[in-house]
């Protein structure tokens, strides 16, 4: 059995590993000619780091993984704390910690395990074809590959769905503008070993540890799309999102290098049950297209890869009957992720700003025990529950 997989991003070599472990022969073909990571970081919670570990990734994850004991929210313009919690109850349940990481550091362990000489790059697919032969992947370069199954992990606007679907969805602006990057761990900011929030106006700053003392950063501002910003203008757009806000936050923009933060319109796609046609599946973005604001986008196409890999091990009558059974154990699960997202999106940015508000004072009597089972019922839908 031969698996093309379009794409090597997390979903895509979190496939081909997971299929290679099973001794399923595995092509991998990346649109770009070099990876280069979207986002600066991602926070991989339990699910996901079961899932690596069961790839075979476990004293390497640990390595790249900053070490979050607690978590805290502070008021926007006072910095004064609104809760604090410990970590430890959502790792006693789900038993693992969350480890956020680096993307590209990430990336190039997923590459290094599977093998990065084994992907091509420069491989964009322009349209795929199912036949009595298997599958054929046609590429913008005029070449093309067959195989008996083709896996479609090349993300948000994926050219493989509109063939699975038989239409083109629309993806769908979120209302948020998200600023991202890496900076130096400044205890003067945030303790090191905290997720630290900051929230107000709608408005959100939140810092997480990652390995070699850096902090992963994100600005979140309820904004309309395509405003003239970018770069060149991110530390004076930041200062006036945020003006009035803590001093640490003030530090934070203060410190920040420009030329490496990542200025994101956040988008998610509406949910839809067919994930599957033939001898084609979708994988990650492709198949679930979510905004950031549960953490799982990455977490569920790890899940994905393990799920497809041991439907098309364990069963055996025919690639179609796996796939669709694949299909079947996923679709309820991504779903609830998208739409559990967009509500906590919603809330957290503003939406309802009366129901933001609301949030803000419940947080200030919030002991973690409602935000930490939250965690623990999404981290708990995961194969390896």
């Amino acid at each position: 059995m031969k698996a093309l997989i379009m794409g090597a991003g997390i979903g895509g070599m979190c496939t081909a590993i997971a299929l290679q472990r099973f001794g399923i022969e595995t092509a991998v073909f990346e649109a770009v000619k070099e990876i280069k990571p979207v986002g600066a970081a991602i926070s991989i919670w339990p699910n996901g780091v079961k899932c690596l570990n069961y790839l075979g990734m476990k004293e390497q994850l640990r390595a790249l993984g900053g070490m979050m004991q607690t978590m805290a929210y502070h008021d926007a313009r006072t910095g004064n704390p609104l809760t604090q919690f410990s970590l430890a109850p959502l790792i006693a349940e789900s038993g693992e910690r969350p480890y956020p990481v680096a993307r590209a550091e990430l990336q190039s362990m997923l590459l290094g395990h599977y093998g990065l000489d084994r992907v091509r790059f420069g491989k964009r697919v322009a349209s795929v074809e199912q036949h009595d032969r298997g599958v054929t992947a046609y590429f913008t370069d005029g070449s093309e590959a067959q195989g008996d199954l083709l896996i479609a992990c090349d993300g948000a606007h994926s050219a493989v769905r509109p063939y699975v679907l038989g239409q083109t969805v629309p993806r769908r602006y979120a209302g948020y503008v998200n600023w991202n990057g890496l900076v130096a761990l400044d205890e003067s900011i945030a303790p090191a070993r905290q997720w630290t929030t900051f929230v107000g106006e709608g408005k959100r700053v939140s810092l997480m540890p990652v390995a070699n003392n850096r902090f992963y950063f994100f600005f979140d501002v309820p904004l309309p799309p395509g405003l003239a910003e970018d770069r060149s203008t991110l530390r004076a757009d930041l200062q006036r999102y945020f003006q009035g806000w803590a001093a640490p936050v003030q530090k934070l923009i203060a410190q920040i290098d420009p030329a490496t933060t990542n200025r994101v319109e956040i988008h998610d796609i509406e949910p839809f049950p067919q994930l599957v046609k033939g001898r084609v599946a979708l994988l990650g973005d492709a198949a679930h297209s979510t905004t950031p604001d549960i953490g799982q986008g990455g977490c569920a196409a790890m899940e994905d890869a393990v799920v497809l890999a041991n439907c098309l091990q364990t069963h055996s009558m025919g690639i179609e009957d796996a796939l669709l059974r694949y299909q079947a154990r996923r679709a309820g699960r991504v779903k609830d992720l998208v739409l559990k997202a967009r509500k906590r999106c919603d809330v957290t940015h503003g939406k309802d700003m009366a129901v933001t508000e609301q949030w803000y004072r419940e947080l200030q009597s919030e002991t973690g025990e409602r935000i930490l089972q939250g965690m623990c019922d999404t981290i708990q839908g995961g194969p390896f529950a």
